[in-house]
């Protein structure tokens, strides 16, 4: 059986129904009674003890502030506001690819990337919209944002037919996923919530099995 880490167990104590907490506590004697005789009255949780220190009785309330801090942090807002708009130009050129792309797979990948990043785009302004909105992102320029392509670059890729587009398309993508890798990477260092780490963890599988597969054509 897995070791449950602090923060697991604390959390399993919580759930525990009244009855089981309240019979657990009829059970005890020995020192640890002596130690409940000063706990208040009412339910309590067990909180497990840190490496070699007993476990101890303390009330729901004292439990729920022993969880660590999950509030969104400015790392979280920055991520979902700048990914967003990382995303947005992915789909620029995924939408050149059905009528200058000459290659069957450059389009099948094209429309792959576009039915990823569309419903992803969704998430992340539901995020953002459930937790108060846009937040103002001081010093940082999203065109300086790790794999995002230029004005220039977008204007030669929406000029470039056939297996000239096919190459370029593949390259500038290859590199616009990799700099998103790099960002969900920042984000699981220093975010603190939990939904934008399971995004970022999304972003990093995906867009890595990505990268391999257009660097394969």
């Amino acid at each position: 059986m897995a070791l449950l880490t602090f923060r697991q167990r604390v959390i399993a104590a919580l759930g525990l129904p009244l009855a089981a907490a309240l019979a657990l506590s009829a059970c005890e004697s020995g020192p640890e009674a002596e130690q409940q005789a000063s706990t208040p009255t009412g339910p309590t949780v067990v909180a497990p003890g840190r490496p070699g220190e007993p476990a101890r009785r303390i009330s729901p309330e004292e439990a729920a502030r022993l969880l660590p801090d999950e509030r969104p942090n400015g790392a979280d807002f920055r991520y979902v506001q700048m990914m967003t708009v990382h995303h947005r130009q992915a789909l620029t050129m995924t939408d050149l690819a059905p009528q200058r792309a000459s290659s069957p797979r450059v389009r099948k990948v094209a429309e792959r990337i576009a039915a990823a990043q569309r419903p992803e785009i969704d998430a992340m302004e539901a995020w953002l919209k459930n937790n108060g909105g846009p937040r103002e992102q001081d010093g940082h320029d999203h065109r300086s944002m790790p794999g995002m392509a230029s004005e220039e670059q977008l204007r030669e890729l929406a000029d470039a037919k056939g297996g000239t587009f096919d190459a370029l398309f593949l390259k500038l993508m290859i590199t616009h996923h990799e700099g998103a890798v790099t960002m969900a990477v920042e984000a699981l260092g220093k975010g603190n919530d939990v939904l934008v780490e399971e995004m970022a963890n999304d972003v990093i599988a995906q867009q890595t099995a990505e990268i391999d597969r257009m660097r394969s054509m």
